[in-house]
Order: C-alpha cells, then sequence, then structure tokens
C-alpha cells in the first residue's frame, strides 16, 4: 500500500476506527488501509462467516481487530457493537459508514419491498451508525466518513433506489457536519468510482460494461480499494482538519461528463496536425 511510503506506521496508533459493511470490498480495503497505519479496526457485517474470514485477513496486518454480527438496520444492534468497542478497543475515533445493498432493477419492476431495503441499508443504517456512536464521537472530536456513489448526483440506469438512498446519505452527512462540528465532529462522504473487485464491479461486470466503464474514465483506469482507503485515510488525518460537510470522488474522473469520450473521439477522428496548439 501506498499509504505506507507515505505514512510513518504508527500514523493512527491509538485510534479506533469502526467500519460498518466492513467484511468485504471497499469497506475491507477501507479498514485494512486504517490497519496498516496503526489503528485499532472493529467492522460489522450481517455475515458470519464473511466477517470471520475478513477478521483473518486484518490480522495479519497487525494490530487490534473485532469483528461483531450486526445488521445497520437494527439500531440495538448498533448500540452494542458500539459498547463493545468501547470497552474492548476504546472510544470511536473514525466512523465509516459503508454497509450498503444494491441490485439492479428497472424502476418499473421494482417493488416497494425492494426500495425500501436499500434505503433502510444505506440511509437508515447510516443515521442509526452515526447516532449510536455520537457520544463517542462528541468525546473523542471524531470524524465520520460515508462510502456514497455517483448514483446520489447522476443518474444510472436501473439504479433509481441506490441514487435516492446515497443522496439521502449526502444530505446526511452535511446536515451532520454542520451540527455536529460544534462538537468538534467532522463529516465528509467519498465517492468512488468504478473499483476493481467491489460488490458493485461483480454484479455488473462483463466485459462490455467493464470497457464502457474504463473508456468514461478520464484517467483510463479502473481504481482499487486502496485509492479508496487512502482518501479515507487523509479525510481521518489532521492534514484534512479543517475540511467537512464535503464530497469527494475518488472516480478517476468518470464524474467528468463527456471528457473521456470527447478525448476518444478525437484520438479517433482528428488527424494527428490537429492534436498540438498552433506555434
Amino acid at each position: 500500500m501506498l499509504v505506507r511510503e507515505v505514512f510513518p506506521s504508527d500514523f493512527f496508533g491509538g485510534k479506533t476506527v469502526f467500519v460498518t459493511g466492513g467484511s468485504s470490498g471497499i469497506n475491507l480495503g477501507v479498514a485494512k488501509t486504517f490497519a496498516v497505519l496503526g489503528a485499532k479496526i472493529a467492522i460489522c457485517g450481517r455475515n458470519p462467516e464473511r466477517l470471520e474470514a475478513a477478521l483473518v485477513e486484518l490480522r495479519e496486518l497487525g494490530g487490534e481487530v473485532r469483528g461483531y454480527v450486526a445488521d445497520v438496520r437494527q439500531y440495538a444492534a448498533l448500540e452494542d457493537a458500539f459498547a463493545k468497542t468501547q470497552r474492548e478497543l476504546g472510544e470511536i475515533d473514525v466512523l465509516v459508514c459503508g454497509a450498503a445493498g444494491n441490485f439492479h432493477c428497472r424502476a418499473e419492476d421494482l417493488t416497494p419491498n425492494g426500495f425500501k431495503t436499500v434505503v433502510d441499508i444505506d440511509l437508515m443504517g447510516s443515521f442509526h451508525a452515526c447516532r449510536a456512536a455520537f457520544e463517542q464521537l462528541r468525546r473523542t472530536k471524531g470524524n465520520i466518513l460515508f462510502i456514497s456513489a455517483g448514483q446520489a448526483y447522476l443518474p444510472f440506469a436501473m439504479q433509481v433506489h441506490a441514487g435516492a438512498a446515497k443522496a439521502g446519505m449526502d444530505s446526511l452527512m452535511k446536515n451532520l457536519a454542520l451540527e455536529w462540528g460544534y462538537y468538534g465532529i467532522r463529516a465528509n462522504s467519498i465517492v468512488p468510482g468504478p473499483i476493481q473487485g467491489s460488490g458493485g464491479m461483480a454484479k455488473t461486470a462483463d466485459h462490455v460494461i467493464e470497457d464502457g466503464l474504463l473508456n468514461a474514465t478520464a484517467l483510463g483506469r479502473l481504481g482499487t480499494n486502496d485509492d479508496i482507503g487512502q482518501a479515507a485515510v487523509f479525510l481521518a488525518s489532521p492534514l484534512a482538519s479543517y475540511v467537512t460537510g464535503t464530497r469527494i470522488e475518488v472516480d478517476g474522473g468518470i464524474n467528468l461528463e463527456g471528457s473521456a469520450p470527447l478525448r476518444k473521439a478525437w484520438e479517433r477522428d482528428y488527424p494527428r496536425k490537429f492534436e498540438r496548439a498552433p506555434d
């Protein structure tokens, strides 16, 4: 990981980081990035087997690690997980709201229960986590990081449920940044682009879609879990001590509508003599 070369190994030494949905994908990658910098890590998830597999990976990085079976839709389950974290690892310094649910479905085929399920996990689950962790975060003057998505501000086909849920999450982030800034708590959102190995890519990735995402990305590559983890480390660090209420796109420029396709059109259709500015 690049953070090993940039930051000292104890950069987050003595700090406790809790990641909801931390047993796989991007969220596990974020947990690993904090772990290699000395943080104590707690994660929660619904699947005990997946949770235990994630703990094995985290323990290999050293440091103290805990995992709790908890569904973010159940407020009491998060209260219990946070109380155990406080006893076993210390008060939470960084809360990463990463638990999410998603699937692809046309709006006309989407059931009310399907829409509600995604909103309950992404939006209600994030509020539950923030509210349950508030007292600890107030005492530590902690950080909240939301793992959002581009669907929050750009419409994606077959993603009306996820878009609504993530837009609500970003609004929640801004409101908490405004209100809880009084207590020294910062809140920000990270917006991943197409990330190799993520759950979203696993659900969509045939070669046609993957090539399309690659071509629409200004930097011309897919992202990695490390890219997201590095952004999380920055936002939770003293380097970003005056940054709150903001949304950072870590997406290789896929949100720059038209930039990558236009570049491809130039490369394909224009003579080379027009590639250079006139003298």
